[in-house]
Parts: C-alpha cells; structure tokens; sequence
C-alpha cells in the first residue's frame, strides 16, 4: 500500500493540532504548516477534508484556528486514512465499493489470489483502526529509535 502526500501531510497536521491545540485552543494553519512544513496551500484543501468529515472544528477571528472535534483518543488512524486515502484495499477486486463490477477483471468468482489481497486489506485496516491519533501523539518509541536514543 501507497500512502499519498494528502495521507501524510493530513497525518502529520492531525497530530500537529492535537498537540498544539487539543479540543481547547485553535490553532492557525500557517502555524501547522510551518510547523509541520507542509505547503499552506496543500494544507487548507486537506483540513477542508477533515473538517467536512468531522475530525477537527474551525474558529474564525482573531485568535482562530483549528481544533480537534473530539478528544484524540476517540479518533483512529484508520477513519483518518479512509477519508484522505479513500479505500484500503491493495487492488480493485476486494474494494468496499464494488458496485461497479465492470471495472474488474472477472475473475472474481474463480480467482485464487483474492483471498491475499482480501488478507492484506483485512490486517491493513484492523492495524491502522487499532491506533488512535492519541497514541500517536504519545508514542515516543519510534522517536527514540530514530534518534539513536
């Protein structure tokens, strides 16, 4: 799986806000994206998306900004990937919409190989709503791996 820059820009400004602002102060986008040095730009159609999915509030004047909608420990990664990302699935033939059934291959019913990418999407998606922003937020172990700590 491929994450976009949409997934990881909004990734990183979610955690960004939890941290700076939490549910209680807003916080400017400049702020994030300097902060976060993501295009500001880039940034605004990304919080847009959020916002409309109802993952952080906006509060406009002076003091305005971006704040989370819930507290962080009720928002999952996963919930976060599917509104930036879209699906989950690895390839077409085990999307969650498969209303159209003309664009796959027709192999479905005899395909072999599906049962894999049905397995993948399935460890995907329990992974990534398994992690809340919460725990991102307070996961210090990767940091210290990084940095040699």
């Amino acid at each position: 799986m491929k994450v976009s820059k949409k997934t990881e820009y909004g990734l990183r400004a979610m955690v960004a806000i939890a941290l700076m602002a939490g549910e209680d102060q807003p916080v400017p986008l400049p702020t994030v994206a300097e902060q976060e040095q993501i295009p500001e730009q880039f940034l605004d159609q990304i919080v847009a998306k959020l916002r409309k999915a109802g993952f952080v509030k906006s509060t406009r004047g002076v003091n305005g900004g971006y704040t989370l909608s819930r507290p962080a420990d009720q928002i999952s990664i996963g919930s976060l990937v599917r509104v930036l990302e879209g699906s989950l699935a690895p390839i077409g033939c085990v999307s969650e919409d498969m209303s159209d059934m003309s664009q796959f291959c027709g192999r479905i019913p005899v395909c072999h190989t599906r049962s894999v990418w049905l397995r993948v999407m399935d460890a995907v998606t329990k992974a990534l709503d398994s992690i809340t922003l919460a725990d991102v937020m307070h996961d210090d172990v990767l940091l210290d791996e990084a940095t040699g700590g």
